[in-house]
């Protein structure tokens, strides 16, 4: 076993160190550096061996002495039916045989995994970014070109792979404040309460990590929606901070009602401090586009009862309904007066994984917060700073998003003509959906107003809740389970979003290609009825 570093000869015990460890990976260990055999003694076998044993202790890291609160973090979208359709997969590319030849995950609301094409304008500028030299290409067109150069002039050393500063590159950030004002229809937007973030998910953690705090009756409590989702109730265990209900109604297309937040609030403060307000819109899972009068009410509500607003809006450009538009939460604060609009805090998202653009894996987002506390504000900058800045192909991404080609430029065309396709696409899918669920019996579905998924009621029998018991499962994850393993659909059962007691749903998102859509909502109406003829 020799010398040590630097000439030093360790003693016994190190030598047995070394040598053990030699023996474990299955070697020969060295000798002392000197000629002829090495002979091991008995005493020194055995030294090796006491102490290769105590190499393999109980582990430091156990699910007893693991964080409880990331114990305690559930994400029903990547949960144990999706591993159970990865297992699935396996075997199906093993040969072994299945009633049906692919798993169709419609599970999560991954627009590019389920066939949706890129937008040509949005991926030439990342391109041009990544690798600048293409800038010299015919093959580009000006005003990406354009785009592209303005962004690589606000990164270190013209390189998309340098660092940016934490709140994200100043140009971006003025184009997303260009971008809410048109949006807004002229409602100012400072760059300086702009944030760009890892998809939108990032800003939500950042901000409830920042709002969350006290002990006991005084701890913070977070108001959201049932069905919710899961990232909400997944940060909220995460940081152990408690989570209030509120039930949208399902009867009234799963409108927010005040009374019913109302009620959540005051029965919480026996237990907590609720200051924080979650909103989607439009919905995910429920598909819903709150109408001007609600988001009003619900303003109003929060400036009485002093919460801290946060308005999910990354689904803000799928709406699709007749009759249903996207107000932005800002604007209608703004159009409120000054007694709301300079007093209710609120931070809103946007993503470019959502809308028409579908770009998961860039993770780009941002989030704008307005009356936010001065010295707050430096509090959330040093949070931020701590991961250093978000990534910046994502930040590329997200300019694209907010400064899309104009009329009179180059690729103006081509890209509302693929903008459009898209969410002309969605509307199809959305409509043909709500068509077939509500043709199966036991099934009923609201209209899909918007974003990109159905929240159908599922009937379930008490002879397969009982069975579901007996699995020790939850009878929508029972209906789910079976679902997978007859027809190689997988979705999400309802009680990972959350549902009233005695009421059972799925997720599934509307994002496969039309014809593959029709076959997979054929098939669920096959399996329903078979299910509930087996269980009756």
């Amino acid at each position: 076993c020799g010398r040590g570093p630097g000439g030093y000869r360790g003693g016994r015990t190190d030598m047995a160190l070394r040598c053990a460890a030699s023996l474990a990976a299955g070697r020969q260990p060295r000798g002392p550096r000197r000629e002829g055999t090495v002979r091991w003694s008995s005493a020194a076998k055995a030294s090796a061996v006491k102490i290769n044993e105590k190499a393999s202790r109980e582990k430091i890291l156990t699910l007893e002495s693991m964080n409880p609160q990331v114990k305690a973090v559930e994400y029903a979208v990547r949960g144990p039916i999706v591993l159970k359709a990865g297992e699935i997969e396996k075997e199906l590319r093993k040969g072994i045989k299945k009633p049906f030849t692919e798993v169709i995950k419609a599970n999560i609301g991954d627009a590019h995994a389920m066939g949706q094409r890129p937008i040509t304008f949005l991926r030439q500028v990342v391109a041009l970014c990544t690798y600048p030299n293409l800038l010299d290409s015919p093959s580009f067109p000006e005003d990406a070109k354009k785009r592209a150069k303005r962004i690589l002039q606000g990164c270190g050393g013209n390189s998309l792979g340098s660092y940016t500063s934490s709140q994200g590159i100043n140009c971006i950030r003025e184009d997303v404040a260009s971008y809410i004002e048109r949006r807004d229809g002229g409602v100012p937007a400072d760059p300086d309460n702009i944030y760009l973030t890892t998809g939108a998910s990032d800003g939500i953690s950042a901000i409830l990590k920042i709002l969350i705090s006290g002990w006991g009756k005084s701890r913070t409590g977070v108001m959201i929606h049932i069905p919710q989702y899961p990232l909400y109730s997944a940060a909220i265990s995460e940081l152990d901070a408690i989570q209030v209900n509120y039930y949208l109604d399902e009867e009234n297309c799963w409108a927010l009602n005040v009374d019913e937040l109302r009620r959540a609030l005051n029965e919480a403060r026996a237990y907590c401090n609720p200051k924080v307000l979650c909103v989607i819109n439009p919905g995910n899972p429920t598909g819903q586009v709150q109408s001007r009068k609600c988001i009003e009410d619900v303003i109003h509500f929060a400036w009485e009862e002093k919460l801290f607003l946060l308005a999910d809006e990354v689904y803000q450009d799928n709406v699709y309904s007749e009759g249903c538009q996207f107000h932005s939460f800002k604007k209608i604060l703004y159009e409120m007066g000054p007694e709301y609009y300079n007093n209710v805090e609120l931070a809103s998202f946007h993503s470019t994984s959502k809308g028409y653009m579908g770009e998961c894996g860039y993770r780009g987002g941002y989030m704008e917060v307005i009356n936010l506390h001065p010295e707050i504000k430096g509090q959330l900058v040093k949070l931020l700073s701590v991961r250093l800045c978000p990534p910046v192909s994502g930040q590329a991404a997200m300019d694209i998003v907010v400064n899309p080609p104009v009329p009179g430029e180059e690729s103006y065309a081509q890209f509302i003509k693929e903008k459009e396709s898209v969410l002309n696409n969605l509307a199809k899918k959305a409509k043909l959906t709500e068509d077939m669920f509500s043709k199966i019996p036991g099934v009923h579905c609201n209209p899909l107003q918007g974003a990109m998924y159905a929240f159908p009621r599922i009937f379930i029998p008490s002879k397969a809740i009982e069975e579901a018991k007996a699995h020790k499962m939850a009878p929508d994850m029972f209906y789910c389970m079976k679902l997978l393993e007859e027809t190689g659909i997988c979705v999400v059962p309802g009680s990972g979003f959350g549902q009233r007691e005695g009421t059972y749903h799925f997720r599934m998102t509307i994002l496969p290609p039309v014809e593959k859509l029709k076959i997979l909502l054929e098939k669920m109406k096959d399996f329903h009825i078979k299910f509930l003829e087996k269980y009756a």
